[in-house]
């Protein structure tokens, strides 16, 4: 239920983006062109608007790594949950671009909470065989939170005056309180409980997340988290940002922080939200927006899908195919542009759904387990929150880079941008072929010793290791350590 703040975040990230293409934002926050252009927010305006909230997220994401290593998951959501609520204010009442910049700004806070926060939940109170389908079930999160924001976007077109795009805006006070209930009435993480030595603590954790299992099962399960930790505390001493690049940590960081930012090096920026890249090619602002919410509702069914890929095909496949695919799609769009001009324009509309769709379908969810797993449970809030900004930084110079290649005042690209994100997308595909590890169906401990035991990436499904062997002889220490339940 946590990673359902996913479901807030994408709701609320894609807002602004959008209300570039919404004649009353552009009335109230834009300038006058004349009549072949109209209203339009200028291009340093739409790039300092659209950053703003990733700015905040980067500062966010540090904030929540520090948070929940001392705090716990739990505490640090509902904190980030209550401070949201006051900052939708800000956004709500911008009466200027300048007071909307610095509202997403604080909204961003919050965000980039959520975004670190619930991977890294969902991986740890997650048993092996379904870490894969909660984690990916973040980005269906996601993909649920930009489905209704295009749904709220189409419906509120038609509005006259400012409450067109405030109400899309008052809609964000929904979310918080009742996930504020929900993290609060959640378990806590018992790897995090183990970290800090709370050993019962973590053991009732665990009878929550288990459901039937035995004593001997959860001392086992406990034995496990204590050794792993154990393990882990020998090669990494400390928990700071400055321990991920250390030793066997900085491969692990490496992958965590590439396959995250390739999420915007397929070309996200682009064909993700290709709302306002329709209305200055010329494609009337309704039909945009109802091309938007069929992208959307493709979306969902692509990450549905993922499950059934996630089940059948490993962590490595799905994204290298996937990003494979979607360099020959962007290729495909700027060729189009080239070729055809505007009688091009629904062909590529259908492309960019077909993007957004088989996006959702691989690395779009994918990503979120591959940051999850590969991650040292140790330095795992701070590996995540290393990789969320990864993505972060290299989503602010997309950003920039794509706001200049639409603005039709700037360079106005159109179409022919996505030669530009076909060599980016081209770039991660190279790089996750040699690079990124399978890490399907191991556990932490084994991933620990593949790691320790430096093997290449495209070897990783076929080595052989036993962590439960190296395990059993620490369950009879973690019994003593700990009481029975029948003892309390």
């Amino acid at each position: 239920m946590i990673s359902m703040s996913i479901v807030m975040e994408g709701y609320d990230v894609i807002l602004i983006n959008n209300f570039f293409a919404y004649p009353e934002f552009q009335k109230k926050y834009g300038s006058w062109y004349g009549e072949e252009i109209g209203y339009q927010v200028s291009g340093p305006w739409q790039t300092g608007l659209t950053m703003a909230s990733t700015v905040g997220a980067i500062f966010g994401g540090l904030m929540n790594g520090y948070f929940a290593s001392k705090y716990g998951y739990r505490w640090v959501m509902i904190g980030a949950m209550f401070f949201l609520n006051c900052f939708i204010f800000v956004v709500f009442f911008a009466h200027s671009a300048a007071m909307l910049l610095v509202g997403q700004i604080l909204c961003g806070l919050s965000w980039g909470v959520f975004a670190t926060l619930s991977p890294a939940y969902a991986s740890e109170v997650c048993p092996t065989n379904l870490r894969g389908y909660m984690t990916t079930y973040v980005n269906l999160c996601w993909a649920t939170g930009q489905l209704i924001a295009a749904g709220v976007l189409r419906g509120c077109l038609s509005i006259e005056g400012e409450m067109a795009y405030r109400i899309p805006f008052a809609i964000q006070w929904l979310w918080p309180v009742p996930l504020m209930v929900v993290s609060y009435l959640a378990p806590e993480s018992p790897w995090f409980l183990v970290r800090k030595d709370r050993l019962e603590d973590a053991r009732r954790s665990i009878e929550r997340l288990s459901g039937n299992k035995t004593q001997d099962q959860i001392n086992a399960q406990l034995a496990m988290m204590v050794h792993t930790t154990k393990v882990e505390s020998g090669v990494t001493s400390g928990v700071t940002y400055l321990d991920c690049f250390k030793g066997i940590d900085r491969r692990r960081t490496e992958i965590c922080c590439i396959a995250f930012a390739g999420q915007v090096m397929s070309g996200s920026s682009f064909a993700y939200t290709p709302t306002y890249f329709f209305t200055t090619a010329g494609m009337r602002t309704a039909n945009a927006f109802e091309l938007s919410l069929g992208a959307k509702g493709m979306a969902f069914i692509g990450t549905v899908l993922s499950w059934w890929l996630i089940t059948n095909w490993g962590r490595r496949a799905i994204y290298v195919t996937g990003i494979g695919a979607l360099t020959v799609i962007l290729f495909i769009i700027g060729i189009l542009d080239v070729s055809a001009g505007e009688k091009g324009l629904w062909p590529s509309g259908g492309l960019c759904v077909f993007w957004l769709f088989i996006y959702s379908l691989t690395i779009g969810p994918i990503t979120y387990s591959v940051i999850s797993e590969t991650s040292s449970v140790r330095l795992r809030p701070l590996t995540v929150v290393l990789s969320r900004n990864a993505y972060q930084l290299v989503n602010i110079v997309s950003q920039v880079l794509q706001t200049y290649m639409m603005n039709p005042t700037e360079w106005n690209l159109r179409g022919k941008a996505g030669f530009f994100w076909a060599g980016t997308a081209g770039i991660i595909f190279v790089w996750s072929y040699f690079r990124l590890p399978e890490c399907k169906g191991r556990t932490y401990e084994e991933l620990d010793m593949l790691f320790a035991r430096e093997i290449p990436a495209r070897d990783f499904s076929k080595a052989h290791v036993d962590a439960y062997e190296e395990a059993s002889d620490h369950v009879e220490d973690v019994m003593e350590a700990t009481p029975r339940k029948e003892e309390l």
